[in-house]
């Protein structure tokens, strides 16, 4: 099983998309692009320093844009999942089927100048504390007032909120671990973000999306998330919210991935997923930064990938679990039944209570893939849905 992960901010570098644009109509792409984000994506990719495109409101259209022109030289139907960090969870949206292109940059334009207007209300920051005991570290990040925007896995924890607040927590860091206050605006994925969400909301309102046509991940939980409408929810929700990176890159090894690709500008993601997912079975991992970076990223979705097929398939044609657990199928329901959108076909049984799993398409239940009691893994088959009635 393939995933392709779409980075972050943090991530880029300046001139990171210069070698993209040789390729026959990237800088149109590019072009287009700007006019829907309202910046100049071929400056910043190319001829920015880096004070410029650490401007939230440039680097997050930037990133999502980067990320989704370098996948359209992939063959995309091949990839079984897709997961992005933070603003990546637009790009990883779009490669899903869940939102267009087009709607994913616009998204990101606002979400950028929102974040960015959010940050100059009052004097807010993030700070990487690396290393300690987690539950200490947690602890300590809520004995200053602050809050754990990320959880990345591998030792890492991202700590924002009021500046005061973290140059305590740089004062006295938790045992063992080191604080590194990061070059950022303010502090992401915490309540002080909320008029950010609120102007991304109204703006998401007006857009139709799509279940997603292959296993997408979620930021908030790591869950797959079966349903458009509710990962564009959770899309802005997660303005507010903690990144899960862990429970994603969990979700990575219950599905037993064993290649990943990240889009450019690539390295961050990749190098957890290495310090975490490390051992037997550890995925195998090319980051994709350049053009001369494809051949490698399309002979690991040629090993790892999904062959295409007619026949039903997890693509669109099957039920997933949205979180882990035990199922429990519906007694209602036999396979050869009719099912129609938005039946609930089971739940999963978690131990903040139970999860319904409703149908995404309507059809035949032609076999049932998981059964009474079976644990599950967050996306997970659960139902094959045949032909339409």
């Amino acid at each position: 099983m393939l995933a392709v992960l779409s980075p972050g901010q943090g991530s880029q570098k300046p001139g990171f998309l210069t070698p993209w644009l040789d390729l026959s109509g990237a800088e149109a792409r590019l072009r287009s692009w700007s006019a829907l984000a309202g910046v100049d994506l071929v400056h910043l990719g190319t001829a920015a320093d880096a004070v410029e495109i650490r401007d939230t409101a440039r680097t997050q259209p930037l990133l999502v844009a980067a990320a989704l022109l370098a996948a359209e030289h992939l063959p995309m139907y091949d990839v079984t999942l897709t997961v992005g960090h933070s603003v990546g969870e637009l790009g990883a949206a779009a490669l899903a089927g869940v939102i267009p292109a087009e709607a994913a940059i616009t998204l990101a334009g606002v979400r950028g100048r929102e974040m960015a207007a959010a940050c100059a209300l009052e004097p807010t920051g993030m700070a990487a504390v690396l290393g300690g005991d987690p539950d200490e570290v947690l602890a300590s990040i809520a004995a200053h007032g602050l809050h754990p925007a990320n959880h990345n896995g591998a030792g890492q924890f991202v700590a924002a909120g009021a500046a005061e607040g973290l140059d305590k927590l740089a004062g006295e860091p938790p045992t063992k671990a080191r604080v590194i206050r990061l070059r950022v605006a303010g502090a992401f994925h915490t309540p002080y973000m909320a008029p950010a969400e609120t102007a991304l909301a109204a703006v998401a309102a007006g857009i139709t999306p799509s279940d997603p046509a292959r296993i997408l991940l979620s930021n908030l939980d790591g869950a797959a998330v079966g349903h458009g409408r509710d990962m564009l929810q959770r899309l802005v929700r997660q303005v507010t919210a903690p990144v899960r990176w862990d429970l994603c890159m969990r979700t990575l090894a219950d599905l037993g991935v064993t290649g990943v690709i990240e889009l450019p500008p690539a390295g961050t993601l990749a190098g957890l997923v290495k310090r975490e997912l490390k051992g037997p079975g550890a995925p195998e991992v090319v980051t994709l930064n350049t053009p001369n970076d494809l051949p490698a990223a399309r002979d690991l979705i040629a090993r790892h990938g999904m062959a295409p097929s007619h026949e039903p398939t997890m693509h669109f044609r099957v039920v997933v679990a949205p979180s882990a657990g035990t199922f429990e199928p519906s007694p209602d329901l036999a396979e050869g039944d009719t099912l129609r959108v938005g039946q609930v076909v089971g739940h999963v049984a978690t131990r903040q209570g139970p999860v319904e799993v409703t149908a995404h398409d309507s059809g035949v239940l032609t076999e049932w893939l998981a059964h009474h009691d079976d644990p599950v893994a967050p996306g997970q088959p659960l139902v094959r849905i045949g032909g339409h009635p």
